[in-house]
């Protein structure tokens, strides 16, 4: 394949990113438009609104809401005439011992990372069936897999994740429709803004801990989830790409 095509890997495509306004959402909706994608834009925060062009479309809704699945993907089809990405990633976090959790913060975290991704990859696979093709790429992590102590809930709702990501890739394949993960590690992003005021340099700081001895940009995890929307990711179903510096293959 020449380098153009490469870099043209996505265009004429259509895509549903979620968690679209900001961090590794916002680089994944900001490559795919570059690339020649269209994009629903589709973020809780109306900072998305500034996100706008005639390639992408600006959708606030939250993801865990009954009704905005089936709105992003209608919005998709009424703007662009078909679906052929979705790309689960809205995400939230807390940091707190399982004993200090209420159950209202392990509802809050499951419901967005893991029902959230649920129900948009329910109504996703409703549009593409009937086309006989597409790809689903969920933002897994490498707490898919591993944990350390505080993120009890998060490292639950991400394993639900890979799981998810397996089993449905098992429903879909036979329909063309290809599902896969990629297993974030340490990115630089506002995520851990909700309860700490340094999580930018937090994140930035921690990453150093991974072999590679830095954390991720954004732009970084979206190179590697355009692969996996992308036809060159043909033969690869239900897999956990991991894109985490060699976090999850070090022994501490």
């Amino acid at each position: 394949m020449a380098d153009n095509e490469m870099v043209n890997e996505i265009r004429g495509k259509v895509a549903i990113v979620t968690g679209a306004a900001s961090g590794i959402g916002r680089g994944i909706a900001e490559l795919f438009v570059e690339r020649g994608a269209k994009v629903i834009a589709v973020d809780k925060n109306d900072a998305v609104y500034g996100m706008a062009s005639d390639n992408l479309v600006p959708l606030t809704a939250d993801v865990t809401d009954d009704g905005s699945a089936e709105q992003a993907v209608t919005t998709a089809l009424d703007r662009f005439g078909t679906l052929d990405i979705l790309v689960n990633n809205a995400g939230y976090i807390n940091y707190r011992n399982v004993v200090d959790t209420t159950r209202e913060e392990w509802e809050k975290v499951m419901a967005i990372n893991a029902t959230g991704y649920f129900l948009f990859s329910r109504e996703a696979a409703k549009a593409m069936i009937p086309n006989g093709k597409g790809a689903i790429v969920n933002i897994a992590s490498y707490a898919s897999f591993f944990a350390f102590p505080g993120i009890a809930p998060y490292a639950a709702s991400k394993g639900a994740v890979a799981q998810l990501t397996r089993a449905l890739a098992l429903e879909v394949a036979p329909h063309g429709i290809r599902v896969n993960a990629v297993g974030s590690g340490d990115v630089v992003t506002n995520l851990l803004d909700t309860f700490r005021d340094d999580g930018r340099e937090f994140l930035t700081e921690h990453g150093k801990s991974a072999p590679i001895g830095r954390s991720a940009e954004p732009r970084e995890i979206a190179e590697a989830v355009a692969f996996l929307a992308s036809d060159r990711a043909s033969f690869v179903i239900g897999s956990i790409f991991m894109v985490d510096g060699g976090f999850s293959v070090q022994i501490a």
